[in-house]
């Protein structure tokens, strides 16, 4: 099965044609997963790309804005939600790839793949939080708590300490 090349396109029109510009919106769905862990976006999501492609000298410059939505677990209350994702990135795909280019232009076409992949995965949260008000689980329950409800902070005792929690110092005077 050969693998179909959803973010690969074509700039004859403005290869080898320094000034030339051309912008272009492109949508498409992920053929494979992106990302590991506890968020990434999965095969099938909706990538929305707004591209300008640009003729210069060494190559052809590409200015993408990218949205998809990603699925990602709560790192405090376990619980699975999707978030907004927006990556924007430049890249000169060079006609003639040297040891300091990485993307080149093969043919007459420019595949967006791949710096797209690194834009999107790294912009992946590492610790997802499914609201910023999120108080987590609760740790004698394994339950998350519920929301809007104060929770009563129990003051830890260190266990050294623990034998003077009784002990009192009595004042006064003896006679």
């Amino acid at each position: 099965m050969s693998k179909k090349h959803i973010f690969r396109f074509n700039i004859r029109d403005i290869y080898n044609r320094p000034g030339q510009m051309r912008e272009l919106t492109h949508e498409a769905q992920l053929t494979e997963t992106w990302g590991e862990g506890i968020s990434r976006v999965k095969a099938g999501a909706e990538v929305g790309l707004q591209i300008r492609f640009e003729s210069v000298h060494e190559g052809i410059l590409a200015t993408v804005s990218a949205a998809t939505e990603a699925e990602s677990e709560c790192a405090r209350c376990l619980k699975n939600f999707t978030q907004d994702i927006k990556v924007d990135f430049t890249e000169l795909f060079a006609y003639n790839l040297t040891e300091d280019e990485e993307y080149g232009v093969r043919g007459d076409q420019i595949d967006l793949e791949f710096p797209l992949r690194d834009a999107v995965v790294l912009a992946l949260p590492f610790t997802p939080v499914c609201d910023s008000d999120c108080e987590g689980l609760d740790p004698a329950t394994g339950e998350p708590y519920e929301s809007g409800v104060a929770v009563a902070k129990v003051p830890e005792v260190d266990p050294r300490w623990a034998a003077l929690a009784d002990f009192s110092i009595r004042t006064g005077s003896k006679n």
